[in-house]
């Protein structure tokens, strides 16, 4: 008879907890601020082409006042965050021809990597568009996942890396709800992930900063979530996904380099690396 399976999470979490916020603005300071004290994590989608000039100064009641490229290597220079591309100029991808597509991601991409000194491979969709050209062109870039603008409104793992929503932008009403829903939630067999994304900038556009501020400290400091950048819970879901199974799913093995958790038949298992385990 076939073994019920499932996913756990580092530390064999059950739950998950990441964001994504684009555009690399002024706000973002505050925003990492809020994270950092509370221990959330979060993947910054920047556009390399779009930084500000040094020294600009922004007209009164400016809201979008992105940043100059020394603030932002200094800001984003962090290993509790990921930097991933946003596109060079911030275009609609898919109106463009692959060559300018190609363009547009991989130059984002050389830059920000030789701006951090890190291999940058995710992505956030400027303005939430695309279409399967577009998706073709980020495949052969090296992209390994990017999300969209849609909202589910669930706590579902990716599939579609390339084509990956989220559970909820910050300015939607069912916020609050899907929150409470989130950390009420008795660990069951299927892993769940909450999915945070949206501009900082709306925070001061909208007179709002309480709503990240009530959900970072709802969510941070627990011990029953693990929380990671975008690219971190991308890595470990392809690495689960490489476990070894025999045929009748009684023994499994772990040919990657990191421990991995799983669930099966109501008990928890833990599986180091190079580690076979008879279930």
């Amino acid at each position: 008879m076939a073994r019920k399976l499932y996913m756990r999470f580092p530390g064999g979490r059950a739950k998950a907890l990441t964001l994504s916020y684009d555009d690399g603005v002024e706000q973002d300071i505050r925003l990492m601020d809020i994270l950092d004290r509370h221990g959330l994590r979060c993947t910054f989608n920047l556009n390399s082409g779009c930084y500000a000039a040094e020294g600009h100064t922004y007209a009164p009641g400016t809201i979008h006042r992105r940043l100059p490229a020394s603030r932002v290597s200094q800001l984003y220079a962090t290993d509790r965050h990921e930097v991933a591309v946003h596109s060079l100029t911030h275009p609609r991808l898919e109106v463009l021809p692959p060559s300018a597509v190609t363009q547009e991601v991989l130059q984002d991409r050389l830059n920000l990597e030789a701006q951090f000194g890190r291999i940058v491979r995710g992505m956030a969709y400027p303005y939430g568009s695309w279409s399967d050209a577009v998706v073709d062109c980020l495949r052969a870039c090296g992209i390994a996942y990017a999300r969209t603008t849609a909202s589910t409104g669930r706590f579902d793992v990716p599939t579609d890396w390339l084509r990956m929503p989220a559970t909820c932008h910050h300015g939607d009403a069912r916020l609050p709800e899907l929150t409470s829903r989130f950390l009420e939630m008795k660990p069951g067999d299927k892993p769940q992930l909450f999915y945070l994304w949206g501009h900082s900038y709306e925070f001061e556009a909208n007179d709002n900063w309480d709503i990240i501020e009530r959900f970072a400290e709802q969510t941070g400091g627990r011990d029953d979530i693990w929380y990671a950048t975008n690219i971190e819970i991308y890595d470990y879901v392809q690495d689960f996904n490489r476990l070894l199974w025999s045929a009748d799913m009684c023994r499994v093995t772990n040919p990657t380099a990191r421990t991995l958790y799983l669930r099966g038949e109501g008990k928890d298992f833990s599986l180091n690396p190079g580690e076979t385990a008879v279930l």
